[in-house]
């Protein structure tokens, strides 16, 4: 008996239509299969700021897990 997949093919297509409605073009993707977790190279390798001061608040103040 095989396990659950982690991620489907939807969780990458959601993905990419939210950077393409963004105006981001991503170069390359990374899906970890073990765990799911999917990964968008960007094309220009550019940092992309954040916008409200909670996204900037949140950059600078969020632990990491």
């Amino acid at each position: 008996m095989r396990k659950p997949a982690t991620f489907r093919q939807a969780d990458l297509t959601r993905a990419a239509k939210g950077f393409a409605a963004a105006g981001v073009e991503v170069a390359r993707w990374e899906i970890d299969a073990s765990t799911g977790k999917i990964v968008a190279i960007t094309a220009t390798g550019d940092r992309i700021e954040p916008v409200t001061p909670f996204d900037k608040w949140k950059a600078n103040n969020a632990r990491s897990t």
